[in-house]
């Protein structure tokens, strides 16, 4: 960035493994979160927290500009998938779903973004991620159509 460049975008990204399979199991989601967290901050960016439950993760990161969003979910779901795939953590391939949320905050918000991310279990006790995530794209006036969301499990 050019000198006298000052910056404070923070957004929080959801995604889901293919097929919204339940795969992202309790006893492997540290290393895979820990992961995330080291392609986030190689490219730039500030990871504040990472979580999420078997079928979809949720990162909240202070956005290096430089980077364009769509090209940081393309490099963390490549990135992961590899690792994950030479971690054998799974029989066969995997991968990451097609499609991210990217939400937007400000600063006043960050503490109650990572409290909700830092609960993701107990959230998702009371409701879906389908749930979930239609709230976030009605909360934030995204127009979408039914057909492009996630492959949610009823």
């Amino acid at each position: 960035m050019k000198p006298g460049t000052f910056t404070q975008i923070y957004i929080q990204l959801v995604f889901s493994p293919k097929h919204r399979d339940r795969l992202l199991l309790e006893q492997i989601r540290p290393r895979i979160f820990e992961y995330l967290s080291g392609i986030t901050t190689n490219l730039g960016h500030k990871s504040i927290i990472i979580n999420g439950v078997t079928d979809h993760v949720h990162l909240l990161i202070g956005l290096n500009p430089k980077i364009a969003i769509s090209e940081t979910v393309k490099e963390l779901k490549r990135s992961s998938s590899i690792f994950i795939n030479n971690q054998r953590f799974f029989p066969g391939k995997y991968e990451w779903q097609e499609g991210y949320g990217g939400f937007s905050y400000g600063k006043s918000q960050i503490e109650s973004v990572y409290e909700y991310i830092k609960n993701q279990e107990n959230h998702h006790k009371k409701r879906t991620f389908r749930e979930e995530y239609l709230e976030f794209l009605n909360k934030y006036e995204i127009e979408f159509e039914e057909q492009y969301l996630f492959d949610f499990f009823s």
